[in-house]
């Protein structure tokens, strides 16, 4: 078992992964372990959808990539130039070809739902680097607008996609990436 010290060091982004599945068995025993994740006045307001069906990853994908795409064309939003060329490609997978995804869904009307739902997945990647796996947040595959794949989702009325998180055995894990000490702005005392 790794200290958490080793723990914090170890979590990476992972997007490249074995071609093995990852049981429902172990993504419940990390959905159980992400319930201790702090909320605000414990209002617990993180659900989940799981998909580990390839082909409704896929088709996520596409429908996240159209509407990113569509939006950034009515200036509704702004993206990394970068990313529109890539966006584009029909093969380009927003969540990697991985074998599983879990996403991190609460009520619009929750005025903490990003921060209860970040708290949430950071639970998610630390349990889950526990196990071997690898995760990695995926913003981009966060705008999914159709109603069939919303129902697909289990997602009702009234909520929103806070945190696409991929999860699966990593192919390899990159070294750390070079971090910087602690901005302290001041020290009151």
């Amino acid at each position: 078992m790794m200290t958490f010290g080793e723990l914090l060091k170890n979590r990476r982004s992972i997007r490249d992964f074995q071609d093995k599945n990852v049981s429902l068995n172990v993504i419940d025993e990390i959905l159980q372990e992400s319930t201790f994740a702090p909320s605000a006045s414990n209002g617990q307001p993180c659900r989940f959808s799981i998909v580990n069906c390839k082909n409704t990853i896929k088709a996520l994908s596409d429908e996240s990539k159209a509407n990113l795409l569509e939006d950034y064309a009515k200036n509704k939003t702004s993206l990394n130039p970068a990313y529109v060329d890539v966006l584009k490609d029909a093969n380009f997978n927003v969540f990697y070809n991985a074998p599983c995804l879990i996403f991190i869904i609460g009520s619009s009307s929750v005025r903490s739902l990003d921060v209860d739902c970040a708290l949430a997945a950071s639970y998610i990647m630390f349990s889950a680097v526990e196990r071997g796996l690898g995760t990695c947040w995926i913003n981009l595959g966060s705008q999914i607008r159709d109603p069939q794949l919303k129902a697909v989702l289990g997602i009702p009325d009234g909520c929103r996609i806070v945190a696409p998180i991929i999860i699966g055995y990593p192919k390899e894990i990159p070294p750390a990436s070079e971090r910087h000490a602690p901005q302290i702005l001041k020290i009151v005392s």
